[in-house]
């Protein structure tokens, strides 16, 4: 079956995603407007950093624009700086540190060309600022996983394929030589699902939507020993566009998503890898999906954002506690957000970053979590709104924010920096 239709506008967000299960084989093409000029913006040194809120008193001060040197507080300093652009536009990839520091982008829609997804990868140098092409994935692809293996290596699995078939293939990315090798693919095809590097070497595939738009409870490991999958333990509520978040004991938290009913989920529940079985933890204050999930240096776990049940987007937060399994709100944020990004930082501090907000609309606004006093605070904005792009924590400590789409809908070539003041 074919249709047209832009299934990327953020209204209709988490309905698109689940049309894409239902249509494999759908065709797009952008509404005008789509194929507008190139954003533009200053110069790669530019910098950007308006609150949002003048009047934020978050903390104990008057925070009245981020880039206030006279602040009283460190976290008002996060400023972001243009970088080198990315040689593909690009939304819906995924971002990778890799072990010799530099970050590998693979994937991802392109939808200022039609909405094909793409099979282009390419490498930041974050010494140099630059963008450089590497070789192209095996399979096109977009909305699948990237995960990091303990020897360095890449593994890509899942997502939509250029012929918007749900795929179950899988790839390695060698960074000795710059290349893709196919490895062997998933029992179930899905996209929307999450993949895990367990502390065994291993990574768990979990969830997401399968063909027919059917929402997944199984689970998959792969074990880069062999480069086998293999059937572990079905989730005891299937899910997709969840979050799932190691912790500090071995265990895998999986929070929240899209239900069987595709209505936003407040349940959570634990692998436990010794035994491959699952188990269900406490419920999520707020049912959520397309939020975040991060693991502070404490062990705890912070989600934030994302939409409830009703569709609503949400500003609260809440921390999972392993030590007795239960949820504990935290400070809300000062802007409601979804698929934005949670980046922890080298000091404990999380910074999240755009994502779309209450009128469906890519937000520039960014915000830091104080991990000591529970609260959020205001700072420098983003130079381009953007949503669906991604945040990789480099190992100077800056941020590398890249891709997404704008608030007229279009994918982004654009990629920032953020970092403290100096």
């Amino acid at each position: 079956m074919k249709t047209t239709t832009n299934i990327i506008y953020p209204a209709f967000a988490l309905f698109a995603l689940v049309c894409f299960a239902l249509l494999p084989q759908m065709q797009a093409t952008c509404q005008e407007g789509c194929l507008a000029n190139p954003n533009t913006v200053q110069d790669d040194d530019a910098v950007i950093s308006n609150t949002s809120d003048l009047n934020n008193t978050t903390m104990g001060f008057v925070a009245l624009n981020s880039d206030t040197t006279g602040s009283d507080n460190p976290l008002a300093t996060w400023i972001w700086r243009g970088t080198g652009k990315l040689n593909t536009a690009r939304s819906y990839h995924t971002a990778t540190l890799l072990q010799n520091g530099m970050v590998l982008v693979a994937g991802g829609y392109d939808i200022n060309d039609g909405y094909p997804p793409s099979a282009t990868a390419e490498l930041y140098d974050a010494a140099s600022r630059t963008w450089t092409a590497t070789t192209s994935l095996n399979t096109a692809r977009g909305v699948h996983t990237a995960t990091l293996l303990q020897d360095g290596k890449v593994l890509v699995a899942g997502g939509i394929d250029s012929n918007f078939f749900i795929s179950a293939s899988a790839e390695l990315y060698d960074p000795s030589n710059g290349t893709w090798t196919t490895t062997a693919s998933l029992h179930s095809p899905r996209y929307r699902h999450t993949a895990t590097l367990l502390q065994n070497g291993k990574v768990l595939v979990a969830g997401g939507f399968e063909f027919n738009g059917n929402i997944s409870a199984s689970a998959e490991l792969y074990d880069p020993a062999s480069g086998t999958w293999t059937a572990t333990g079905s989730l005891n509520a299937a899910r997709a566009v969840h979050t799932a978040t190691l912790l500090q004991n071995g265990k895998v938290l999986v929070a929240g998503g899209v239900d069987s009913n595709v209505i936003a989920s407040a349940s959570a529940e634990l692998y436990d890898p010794a035994s491959g079985t699952w188990a269900v933890t406490g419920s999520l204050n707020t049912e959520r999906a397309g939020h975040t999930s991060t693991l502070l240096q404490n062990g705890k776990v912070l989600v934030v954002g994302g939409l409830d049940s009703n569709y609503v987007v949400s500003t609260s937060a809440e921390l999972y506690d392993p030590a007795n399994g239960t949820w504990t709100a935290t400070g809300s944020l000062h802007a409601e957000r979804y698929f934005h990004t949670a980046t922890l930082l080298q000091k404990g501090n999380v910074v999240v970053a755009g994502g779309w907000d209450s009128h469906f609309v890519s937000s520039p606004s960014t915000e830091l979590y104080d991990q000591t006093s529970g609260t959020w605070i205001v700072t420098g904005s983003l130079n381009i709104a953007r949503a669906v792009h991604t945040a990789t924590l480099l190992q100077d400590g800056k941020v590398l924010v890249a891709g997404g789409i704008d608030t007229n809908n279009r994918a982004l070539a654009r990629a920032e920096l953020g970092s403290h003041r100096r």
